[in-house]
């Protein structure tokens, strides 16, 4: 999600996106052709009688520069961005939005090109909204996120990819269903359709990006939880979805990173999932940084202290052996 004071800014101070990739077109920065790749095949699971049409409001004034957001997402699907030189690790994308829409340019596209730029391939995931009439809501992401970790590796093979070093990185409400498939990743949610679904969908290092963490504490962000749930949801069922709530000794190792003066989505979302994670002594980092804002993307200037996440979430995957050196 992007507040209006953040989008004011890079659109018009032209805010150098990380290491100056994002604001150069993929084919600039050697992406070979990306191709889209279905999560389901046939109609999704639960489908309402009409499907959605994709829908996308560009919020961008500046005809060279794309910020759209997505909304209509009928055939849920992972968009392929591949880099010149992979070298075995994949990222699933998944962003933000509130669970109302999809920032597919800010936390999908932009951040492809810096993956791919340091020869990650990465998978954009395009998940159902549960505001779109589907069948079991507050689940419907949930299914797409799984699905999309199983298809990752089940094609594997075909793109230059080590099933072992499959990784995801959720913004805002992407952040909370990211953090959602570290934790809940073997919850049966959708009935297997093929062998892909024989796999794990267990991301093996999950990046959350100012995540949305709890749907029932004071600090949640309101519109994500009603837009998963509805209004006037079961209290129980909110915790029950509550990332913090859920972790335990088969949850992935968690970065976050995560800005004080974020007056979206508090801060207080990431310090409750980071204590989680130590009580249960899983691997976990944590960056709290004094400035960002919310929905920074890549698109804070170097001199912002939150511009810095992707080159330490890129070391901590390192050293945990899941990206080359």
């Amino acid at each position: 999600m992007i507040s209006q004071e953040l989008n004011r800014r890079h659109l018009l101070g032209g805010m150098a996106l990380a290491a100056g990739l994002s604001a150069l077109p993929a084919q600039a920065q050697g992406a070979t052709q990306d191709e889209m790749l279905p999560l389901w095949p046939g109609s999704p699971p639960g489908s309402p009688a009409s499907l959605p049409t994709p829908k996308y409001d560009q919020r961008s004034k500046d005809p060279a520069f794309n910020d759209r957001w997505l909304t209509g997402v009928g055939q849920p699907s992972l968009t392929v961005r591949r880099p010149a030189q992979p070298n075995g690790t994949a990222v699933m994308l998944v962003p933000g939005g509130g669970y109302g829409f999809l920032a597919i340019d800010n936390e999908g596209e932009e951040q492809a090109r810096w993956l791919n730029a340091i020869g990650i391939t990465a998978f954009i995931l395009r998940y159902r909204l549960p505001t779109e009439g589907w069948a079991n809501r507050a689940t419907v992401p949930l299914a797409d996120a799984q699905r999309g970790l199983r298809l990752i590796r089940a094609s594997a093979k075909r793109y230059g990819v080590d099933p072992a070093k499959v990784l995801a990185i959720g913004f805002s409400a992407g952040g909370h269903l990211a953090g959602s498939l570290a934790t809940r990743h073997a919850e049966r949610v959708y009935a297997p359709v093929d062998a892909a679904d024989q796999l794990s969908a267990r991301p093996d290092l999950a990046g959350l990006i100012y995540p949305v963490v709890s749907l029932a504490a004071p600090f949640t962000h309101g519109g994500s939880r009603d837009n998963l749930f509805g209004t006037g949801a079961d209290a129980a069922a909110l915790s029950a979805a509550s990332v913090e709530n859920r972790v335990t000794a088969e949850t992935s190792p968690i970065f976050l990173a995560h800005a004080s003066d974020d007056g979206l989505v508090p801060i207080a979302n990431s310090l409750a999932l980071y204590q989680a994670m130590l009580a249960a002594k899983r691997p976990a980092e944590l960056h709290a940084f004094d400035q960002g804002g919310h929905g920074f993307g890549v698109r804070l200037p170097k001199t912002v202290p939150a511009s810095a996440w992707p080159t330490l979430f890129a070391a901590y995957a390192r050293r945990s052996g899941l990206l080359a050196g």
